[in-house]
C-alpha cells in the first residue's frame, strides 16, 4: 500500500485540515490516515517507518535470543514483528509466524501494508494459525526446519487460554531453549495492561505486561515496547 505523499507532507495537510476544521490535530491525523487506507493514524507511522524499525530492531537481535515485544492495540506491533521476518528473509533466512489471533488474510494484509506481499518469499515463509499452537507445537513443527529462522508467536497471553495447554512459564521456558538450541531469534508479541495510560509520555515496560497466569519476563533476553510511533529496547 503506498502513500499518496511523504509523512511530513501528510502530516501537514492534518495540520491545514485540523485549523479548517476546527477539529483536534489527533482527529485529523487519524482522518488522514482513513484517506490512506488506514483505521489510525498510528498504523499508517508505523507502516511508514516499518522497513527503517525493523533493520534497526533486528540488528539489536542476535541468534538465540527470545524477543518480546509488547504495546497497547494499533501502536503497530504486528507489523513490525512481521517486518522483523521480511529482514530476516531480506538476509538469506527463513521465517515463521504462529498467530491464534490473525487470520491468513489478516497476515497476508500485514504482510502487504509492511510493502512486500508473502507471495515474493515463496516457501521461505511459514503462516501457521491454528488453534493447537503451543510451545511444543511449535518446536515439532519445526523440528526439521534450517536453523537461524525468525520465529514470531502472535501472542504471549494466548498460548495457555487453553487449559490444556501447559502452563505460560513452562511454554516460554521451552521457546527459550528452543531458540538458543536451533541459533534462532523468537518474538513474543505481547498485551499491554490496559490500566497503561497510551497518551501519557513514558514508554511501557515489563512491569506492564498483561499476565492473566504468572510468568517471570526476566526469561526474555531482550523487550521492545512501542507508543506514539516510537521504539524502545530495553
Amino acid at each position: 500500500m503506498k502513500l499518496s505523499a511523504p509523512l511530513y507532507i501528510l502530516k501537514h495537510q492534518a495540520r491545514v485540515l485540523s485549523r479548517a476544521e476546527k477539529i483536534p490535530l489527533h482527529a485529523a491525523l487519524n482522518r488522514i490516515a482513513n484517506r490512506e487506507g488506514f483505521t489510525a493514524w498510528s498504523l499508517l507511522a508505523a507502516r511508514s517507518s516499518a522497513k527503517d524499525a525493523s533493520a534497526t530492531l533486528f540488528s539489536e537481535l542476535r541468534p538465540g535470543n527470545l524477543l518480546l515485544l509488547a504495546a497497547r492495540a494499533g501502536q503497530g506491533k504486528t507489523l513490525l514483528a512481521v517486518g522483523l521476518t521480511v529482514e530476516a528473509m531480506n538476509r538469506g533466512n527463513r521465517a515463521a509466524f504462529f498467530t491464534l489471533d490473525f487470520t491468513n488474510s489478516d497476515v497476508a494484509r500485514c504482510f502487504q501494508t509492511v510493502g512486500n506481499g508473502m507471495e515474493a518469499f515463496g516457501d521461505r515463509i511459514m503462516i501457521d494459525t491454528s488453534d493447537a499452537i503451543s510451545a511444543d507445537y511449535i518446536v515439532e513443527r519445526l523440528a526439521s526446519a534450517p536453523r537461524g529462522m525468525c520465529i514470531v508467536v502472535d501472542y504471549l497471553q494466548l498460548l495457555d487460554q487453553d487449559r490444556n495447554k501447559p502452563t505460560l512459564a513452562e511454554q516460554v521456558a521451552v521457546l527459550k531453549r528452543f531458540a538458543r538450541e536451533r541459533s534462532s531469534i523468537i518474538v513474543c508479541l505481547s498485551q499491554i495492561d490496559r490500566n497503561f495510560d497510551s497518551a501519557s509520555e513514558r514508554f511501557p515496560q515489563r512491569a506492564d505486561v498483561r499476565l492473566p497466569n504468572p510468568l517471570d519476563l526476566t526469561l526474555f533476553d531482550k523487550a521492545c515496547f512501542l507508543t506514539r510511533g516510537k521504539m524502545q529496547l530495553s
